[in-house]
């Protein structure tokens, strides 16, 4: 038996696969307790999902913060700040669903659930937050594939020239090929496309952390690592506590990944029950991200000491080892390639979502067009070709005009941590469960939503403060390093 299914609302609404299923026919059994389209992940997929958005730009910075932390303050502050956000995406999980975790109606985004929740406020303030923050990301991200671009490139250069040549290159070139290639992905309608680019962003995570890590333990071993104190990196100077707050600013921006908690949760099968399997997948990417963030921010803090580099990998560049410097950092390209499509997927469908509703009848935002090349057949809207090209331009433009690795993944982590990470889940939470005010418990989730303000409020400052300094020296569009 065959079932014909109109998705207007699976046009209209964010979570949706983007649009490309105007008119669908459904055989029997491939449709969902909403009546759309059967989902296929599994508490694997959505493990790999977790693993590429949270194993990832920031994980090189974790040594240069713990750098700038030192031994106590560092390690308090990583564990601290991954523990908070793996126990707010925890009591996230069970509001992917309202009222009832198992059985209520399904929230396909952050925003949705928000909106069930807490109510019109909290959502348009969550909006603005979220999809600024997940905006900003892909700032973040194409300045660390270009940092890694220049450094395959200063690594051939000192094979070739000698380990006195300066080697300086611009990361313009490497910006823009990076801009080209994500605008040319982000055609991809919908976040159920990118599984498989995901599994392989997840796999190469690994493999450049793991190489981090072993290089690190290997200039330990060998007695070459750097010198380490309990206060971090030069105590008495002015800019410490500037910092010091713009490493937890890194540390924060490490800990996201839940800001697309929902769109990898909507790709779950219904059963067994979303919420349950999604925390399995959120203690098992947890457990597996907690693991390469001590191992990365110590093996490389004890390896290089008080002279600890911004990206860990950029310190192996006079090493022996410089083809698995090299391999890391291609690593790290594949890997951003992915993510960055991850965490862009939910911005670009709010702004096809808000489109379609404000003009539903115009053409050019609604009409899905057939193309076939070969054996291959695909939609073209566009809308979403003309907005994702230029949010992809912009995106490159901005990256070449504040080229600031550490400073900018501060800033970032400052701006979406404490609201969204840890402050919205904990108040959702409250709402779910009826947790009575003046409690112990209530007491408990607002203590912890408080520390990690403070957290984020430095963040901020330590953030601003170094961008600032670094506009101050640098010319624009002008950068080599």
């Amino acid at each position: 038996m065959v079932i014909t299914v109109l998705d207007h609302e699976f046009q209209n609404e964010l979570c949706e696969s983007g649009s490309e299923y105007p008119l669908k026919k459904v055989e029997d059994g491939e449709v969902d307790d909403d009546g759309k389209p059967k989902r296929t992940g599994t508490v694997w997929t959505a493990c790999a999902h977790i693993i590429t958005t949270s194993i990832g730009a920031g994980v090189l910075s974790l040594a240069w913060a713990m750098a700038q932390l030192g031994w106590v303050a560092g390690i308090f502050v990583l564990l601290f700040c991954t523990f908070a956000a793996l126990y707010a995406a925890t009591l996230l999980t069970d509001c992917y669903r309202f009222p009832d975790p198992v059985t209520g109606n399904r929230n396909y985004s952050y925003m949705e659930a928000v909106k069930a929740y807490l109510g019109g406020r909290m959502y348009k303030f969550c909006g603005w937050m979220l999809y600024l923050n997940l905006a900003t990301i892909g700032v973040g991200f194409t300045i660390t594939t270009a940092k890694s671009m220049v450094a395959i490139q200063k690594s051939n250069c000192h094979r070739k020239n000698g380990g006195d040549d300066p080697c300086m290159f611009s990361n313009i070139p490497h910006v823009v090929g990076f801009g080209i290639v994500e605008i040319l992905l982000s055609q991809l309608p919908n976040f159920h496309k990118l599984s498989g680019l995901s599994k392989l962003a997840a796999i190469t995570s690994f493999g450049y952390a793991s190489i981090g890590i072993g290089l690190s333990l290997s200039k330990i071993i060998t007695g070459h690592g750097g010198k380490t104190s309990v206060a971090g990196v030069d105590p008495s100077s002015s800019d410490k506590i500037w910092r010091m707050f713009a490493a937890a600013g890194d540390v924060a921006f490490a800990c996201s990944y839940a800001l697309v908690l929902f769109d990898i949760q909507d790709t779950l099968k219904s059963l067994p029950p979303e919420n349950k399997v999604m925390k399995k997948a959120v203690s098992i990417g947890g457990l597996i991200m907690t693991i390469f963030f001590i191992m990365c921010s110590t093996s490389g803090y004890a390896a290089f000491g008080d002279k600890t580099p911004e990206n860990l990998l950029a310190g192996f560049g006079d090493d022996m080892a410089f083809w698995l410097v090299d391999l890391a950092n291609v690593f790290i390209v594949v890997h951003i390639v992915g993510a960055y499509q991850v965490l862009c997927q939910p911005v670009f469908q709010i702004v096809e979502l808000l489109a379609k509703r404000r003009w539903p009848k115009s053409k050019f935002i609604n009409r899905e067009s057939p193309i076939r090349i070969g054996k291959i057949r695909f939609n073209i809207n566009m809308f979403r070709l003309s907005w994702r090209t230029a949010y992809g331009v912009v995106v490159t433009i901005v990256a070449i005009a504040l080229p600031f690795f550490s400073d900018m993944l501060a800033l970032l982590g400052a701006i979406g941590y404490w609201p969204l990470i840890v402050y919205i889940p904990l108040e959702m939470h409250i709402v779910q469960k009826k947790i009575g005010k003046l409690t112990i418990r209530w007491f408990g989730l607002h203590l912890l939503s408080f520390l990690c303000f403070l957290i984020s409020l430095a963040a901020a400052s330590g953030a601003i403060h170094g961008l600032y300094k670094g506009l101050n020296a640098y010319k624009l569009f002008q950068y080599k390093e």
